[in-house]
């Protein structure tokens, strides 16, 4: 089977410009370079991942996102893809591998926040196992919406492998007729 056109790969200082222009096409309440910068270098509980084309006609970043090790929690603070190949199923790949970093970092189940108003991302979290577990209300500082806060009750790595092994036998058709025909 052909490989796939992307590889995760770690964030670095240098992925920061790129990430800041994804994100600033992506959240409408953005998190600063700065904060980027922080994260990569002073918080020693995140852990922050791209995704890079091996195909140098695609954008040098597809999709980025992180995990933080809070006590047996695997928090994602942030995961975005970029806006042109939002549906092409990145994220789930994204995700599933943020979760297998938060299992091998000893965590038992994974939480996130998500604006109330974003189904497509809570499509993706509810594909992948999340529940709605709460709400935390006016938690956006952009507009004051609501966020729910969901969890993945259970990390397990040969679940999440096996998902994941699921996914790119998805993957690889998928994208090999999508970069034969980019407008398909």
């Amino acid at each position: 089977m052909p490989h796939l056109p992307f590889f995760l790969d770690e964030m670095t200082i240098a992925d920061i410009p790129e990430v800041m222009r994804i994100e600033r096409r992506v959240f409408s309440a953005m998190w600063t370079s700065g904060i980027y910068r922080r994260e990569l270098t002073a918080n020693p509980w995140s852990h922050y991942y791209v995704l890079r084309p091996s195909r140098p006609s695609l954008p040098s970043i597809l999709a980025y996102g992180g995990v933080w090790q809070m006590d047996n929690s695997a928090h994602i603070p942030t995961i975005a893809t970029h806006p042109d190949y939002q549906g092409r199923r990145l994220g789930s790949y994204l995700l599933l591998h943020l979760l297998l970093k938060g299992d091998a970092l000893g965590c038992t189940e994974a939480t996130l926040e998500v604006r109330a108003s974003n189904y497509p991302a809570q499509r993706l979290y509810l594909r992948h196992g999340f529940e709605v577990a709460g709400i935390r209300y006016h938690y956006y500082n952009d507009n004051g919406e609501d966020a729910l806060i969901m969890t993945r009750p259970l990390l397990n790595s040969e679940a999440l492998r096996a998902e994941l092994a699921v996914l790119e036998a998805d993957l690889r058709p998928r994208w090999q007729r999508y970069l034969a025909s980019p407008s398909a």
